[in-house]
């Protein structure tokens, strides 16, 4: 704790250092193309753009000081350009959208683009948050955050205050106490059910194909369904027909290549590949991976205080593939085509001194989405798409406590089709609308040797939804409101459910803007997280569909309110919201107590909230964000009735400073939080009621807490410019530099051989450095 202490004291120092060292110049309006002019001079740039269009744009130029791309962000927040960073020295300059530019001549006046930034540079170069609540990445701007050597989506995320992982992988991200299976994850469309590698350490999403990230915490669109948290929408897909590009890279873990090929001036193709190489070599990395699926699983018997220890070897592999066709039809039509696959395959042997068993794991994600946009006119387009998503999962475990065998089987097949309208009516207003139809179908099987036991079940449900949208921007720009309302009917239960959704912006001045979100929600699926104790503590989860009775439709409402102020190069961002869910199943929410087999329905709520302090210099920023949040479940059938949420973090802090310069980034930064909640033996003695079956006497629900959690992390990258269309980048990441040793997760279980409790630790990563070389030309 006094380490800690210290640490916060000097980050306040750094912050209160900082205000004296820089100063905003004083500007006036000038044309972009002399404001190009003098970005080319300071920054030894050449901008490749049509002199027409940018000759009639006058508006002020970004400060001088700040970096290349927080310059480039400005411009395109501020003008109905796009900037593309070819190389070093050059910048494709391009028409986005027809739009209105403030300060400019009549005849220049265009049809508005209503989705503005508002905050052009959030904790990181190439992330924004957007007039209407939702956060944005662009990964080909990125800059760095601590720990990462590429703009992940799911690691990018996690610093955004309110998102988290309480057991520290991104297949249990969780936003304001939700789960994990409550987020929608969407890649062009397509649903994906899976999003992690190596059991949730690696992202499944290749981060080098993203062309833009979106991220929505509260009062999602309309248009997104199925989902009672967030949302993650990634895209790969280019605004234009562009030149052929290529890349390699690798790291310590895998390989991956992307090919774009322009096939014809308007159509193209993408494909890309990643396939780990941990079945054929190891390295640190990996060493550390293995370890914390593998090994951090720590069993000690109370009554001895000896570490009981299983040898286990593995073969682990994962790989990943895209295909995208991308084909302009005249002048107002384009078809888009998208494929993906990802795949994981484990194999464990474990052994103690006179056994040996094996189990298997198996777990696949395929999917494909075709899409039709069309531009009638300058104020109608229409986009119709078709989707389809399959899951599986294949499980052997063989228990070398038990000699039981346990096979499982979870297959989901998820498909449907959108249709979406958008009616620009005038400069300030917009109105859109769509219909939505998809049938998921999920099937499980389970078989038991000892003691026998089969089962096996397949559900489908249907669901239309009837969608309007509008959007109203007043003629100052000060005002901005999105509301929605999603109608949607479950043919299955003959049921309907409807969903407002509202985002409100208002800008009292240019410093300072009120934000109000809202929505509700709804979802059919949700996701059984099976803790067995004889699969040595990994997770295994398996999907499964509401049948509107003892599995019943998860629904939540959501509101905040927010506010944000920027004066010169300081940010500050308050968010305050209350969410409560209904209608969850125990099952799906890890417990590992007296409730790990119980079947019950129940809610929980949350308050809470989130502050972000961001500081930007000439070349370094520095941001400090704060979260602080009370969630409690509510079971009727429970004593008590209402308890700590398994996912409730209290209290979270962390920090960043980064450094850009030229070819050169680096990043350091810090996360702390108080321990997840925990549900402790009230006694070191078992419950011999039933002599065959013991049990583990607990303490009330959560009764307790683990340590506190406290990761320090540090990147860096350098960019060098071969040739006008290559570059070659290098990359550096270690996480958790003070190799603390950091408890994520406890439970405890019976030792039937000593008749004795055992505790069962989960460490999250220990000191894990990784390497990346990355070739684009």
């Amino acid at each position: 704790m006094i380490k800690t202490q210290k640490l916060l004291w000097l980050i306040l120092i750094v912050f209160s250092l900082s205000g004296s060292v820089y100063s905003q110049q004083k500007k006036g309006i000038q044309p972009l193309k002399e404001i190009l002019k003098a970005i080319s001079k300071q920054h030894n740039v050449q901008f490749n753009y049509i002199e027409e269009e940018v000759s009639v744009i006058k508006l002020e130029p970004p400060v001088r000081t700040l970096a290349l791309a927080e310059k480039l962000d400005y411009l395109e927040a501020k003008t109905t350009f796009e900037f593309e960073i070819i190389s070093t020295k050059y910048i494709a300059v391009s028409s986005k959208k027809n739009a209105v530019v403030p300060n400019q001549p009549l005849d220049t006046i265009l049809p508005i683009d209503l989705s503005e930034i508002k905050i052009e540079r959030y904790l990181t170069t190439g992330m924004s948050k957007n007039i209407d609540g939702t956060f944005t990445v662009n990964p080909k701007k990125f800059g760095i955050l601590p720990g990462l050597i590429e703009p992940d989506a799911l690691q990018t995320m996690q610093q955004i205050p309110g998102i988290y992982s309480a057991n520290q992988t991104i297949s249990n991200i969780n936003v304001r106490s939700g789960t994990h299976d409550q987020n929608l994850f969407l890649w062009n469309g397509i649903r994906m059910f899976q999003t992690g590698h190596f059991f949730g350490l690696i992202s499944a999403f290749n981060p080098s194909l993203a062309q833009k990230i979106n991220i929505s915490k509260n009062g999602s669109s309309a248009f997104y369904g199925e989902s009672i948290s967030s949302v993650i929408d990634i895209s790969s897909v280019f605004d234009g027909i562009e030149n052929s590009n290529y890349g390699i890279s690798t790291n310590l873990i895998s390989a991956e290549f992307n090919a774009k090929v322009k096939t014809s001036k308007k159509s193209s193709f993408q494909i890309s590949g990643r396939r780990s190489f941990t079945d054929l070599a190891s390295s640190p990395t990996y060493h550390s991976y293995y370890d914390r699926i593998f090994q951090n699983t720590m069993i000690k018997d109370l009554s001895t205080n000896q570490n009981i220890n299983y040898n286990t070897d593995e073969k682990f592999y994962f790989y990943d593939f895209t295909a995208q066709y991308q084909q302009k039809i005249g002048y107002r039509t384009e078809l888009i085509v998208d494929a993906i696959g990802i795949n994981n395959s484990l194999q464990i042997t474990q052994n103690d001194d006179t056994r040996s068993r094996k189990s298997n794991l198996e777990q696949q994600n395929f999917g494909g989405s075709i899409m039709l946009k069309t531009k009638w006119t300058e104020k109608t387009h229409t986009k119709i798409s078709g989707y389809a998503s399959y899951y599986n999962l294949d499980a052997t475990n063989e228990a070398i406590e038990n000699n039981q065998i346990l096979s499982q089987q979870n297959t989901i097949f998820d498909y449907g089709w959108r249709l979406e309208n958008k009616h620009i009516i005038n400069d300030n207003f917009t109105f859109n609308d769509g219909y939505q139809y998809n049938e998921i179908g999920v099937g499980s099987r389970e078989l038991i040797n000892n003691p026998e036991f089969g089962k096996k079940v397949k559900e489908v449900i249907r669901m239309h939804a009837l969608v309007l949208e509008t959007e109203f921007k007043s003629k100052d720009g000060n005002m901005f409101l999105k509301a929605g309302l999603r109608n949607n009917y479950i043919e299955d239960f003959s049921k309907f459910l409807v969903e407002p959704r509202l985002q409100f912006n208002y800008a009292f001045s240019k410093k300072l803007n009120l934000e109000i979100l809202g929505e509700q929600k709804s979802q059919v699926t949700s996701q059984i997280i099976d803790m067995q104790q004889d699969f040595l503590g990994i997770e295994k989860r398996r999907w499964t569909l509401s049948n509107n009775e003892n599995i019943p439709i998860q629904r939540s409402k959501q509101i905040s309110l927010g506010f944000s102020f920027r004066d010169r190069n300081w940010l500050l961002t308050l968010d305050n919201y209350f969410k409560k869910v209904t209608g969850i199943y125990s099952p799906s929410q890890a417990f590992q107590n007296q409730l790990e087999f119980t079947r019950i329905n129940g809610d929980y709520a949350v308050i809470g909230s989130e502050v972000l302090i961001q500081r930007n210099l000439k070349h370094f920023y520095t941001w400090l964000s704060y979260g602080l949040s009370n969630s409690e479940y509510t079971f009727n059938e429970t004593l008590p009735t209402q308890f700590a949420n398994n996912f409730q973090i209290v209290h979270t802090i962390s920090w960043a400073g980064i450094y850009e310069w030229k070819n050169m980034k680096i990043a350091l930064g810090t996360k702390w939080h108080s321990g997840r909640p925990e549900t402790s033996p009230s006694t070191s003695n078992l419950d011999f009621s039933i002599p065959s079956k013991p049990q583990i006497i607990y303490n009330n629900p959560n009764n307790s807490n683990l340590s506190d959690f406290f990761e320090v992390n540090l990147s860096a990258n350098y960019n060098w410019t071969l040739t006008p269309k290559s570059n070659l980048q290098f990359g550096i990441s270690v996480l958790n530099i003070l190799n603390r040793d950091n408890i994520v997760n406890r439970y405890y279980r019976v030792n039937k051989t000593n008749e004795s409790i055992e505790s069962v630790n989960t460490l999250a990563l220990k000191r894990t450095p990784n390497l990346s070389v990355k070739y684009n030309f």
